[in-house]
């Protein structure tokens, strides 16, 4: 019995998204979203290879809105949301599934999530929670419960997502991880870690390198920053993310690289354009390449 979907959002993803389709299992269905990408016919191919449903967007409508429309689509108890540039473990799925059988009272479940070192990436805090609320560095070594969740590698029960209406679709990219882990617990039950199920994610590769999209990506998560700290009404929500935006700019490491430079200016410049906004998408971005 097929009891899992996993949902992958691709943007220029291809290079990368066979690695992840070979590691999944037969017993899990896979739905694929494309926003916007120019190598749509690449994932097109991959896709019918692979058995896997596709959604094309003609434009790219942001990480949370595609996972949405993937999770439509979907009828099975389980939807693992996991980025395209990773892989899983031959038993990945089926400890995950093992974890929510063992932990019915939960909501969702991340995995241990390892680079290609094999090193483990684990998120221990979030612009969302108190300071007492970040966990000690190093992973946990058994189940345990925590305050948030990656979004890289999301497992979560259908009916819970479907409870508390999916991720926020006014966040374009990053923290909407941060945003529907807090939701989800406070609506739907706690967040756990599953130490010995296993993904692998190369971290940064699924919408390619370069300092334009590096640029891109930070102008959008200078924008969710802001809007997810006022959305959780957290206290002088936009002043941190100036503050902490200008520090960053002006940064000795800032200064002597280019690329820095760059990227800590687009942040900053995000931080600047979503403070009278309502949405984290809802202002046009200044930089003329595709969003990731």
């Amino acid at each position: 019995m097929n009891r899992t979907s996993i949902i992958s959002v691709c943007f220029n993803s291809s290079a990368v998204l066979a690695r992840l389709l070979h590691s999944v299992p037969a017993t899990a269905s896979i739905i694929l979203v494309d926003n916007g990408s120019e190598d749509l016919d690449a994932t097109r191919v991959l896709a019918q290879t692979h058995h896997a449903q596709l959604i094309s967007n003609q434009t790219n409508t942001g990480f949370g809105a595609a996972c949405n429309q993937g999770a439509s689509l979907s009828n099975t108890e389980f939807l693992f949301f996991v980025n395209p540039d990773s892989t899983l473990n031959t038993t990945t799925i089926a400890e995950m599934e093992a974890a929510a059988d063992r932990h019915p009272e939960a909501s969702c479940f991340n995995p241990r999530i390892v680079n290609r070192h094999g090193h483990t990436a684990f998120k221990r805090r979030s612009c969302l929670l108190k300071p007492a609320q970040t966990m000690r560095r190093g992973a946990p070594t058994q189940d345990s419960e925590v305050p948030v969740l990656s979004g890289a590698a999301l497992f979560v029960r259908k009916t819970a997502f479907d409870q508390v209406g999916g991720f926020d679709a006014n966040i374009f990219l990053y923290h909407e991880d941060d945003d529907i882990t807090l939701r989800l617990r406070q609506q739907a039950g706690p967040a756990w870690f599953i130490s010995e199920a296993q993904v692998m994610h190369l971290s940064g590769h699924s919408s390619g390198r370069s300092a334009a999209v590096a640029a891109l990506k930070a102008w959008h998560m200078g924008r969710s920053l802001v809007y997810v700290t006022t959305k959780h009404q957290i206290r002088g929500a936009y002043m941190r993310a100036f503050w902490s935006a200008l520090k960053q700019l002006l940064s000795p490491a800032t200064l002597i690289s280019k690329r820095k430079f760059y990227k800590n200016r687009a942040f900053l410049q995000g931080v600047l354009s979503a403070r009278n906004d309502q949405g984290a998408g809802s202002s046009p971005c200044p930089y003329a390449i595709n969003r990731p």
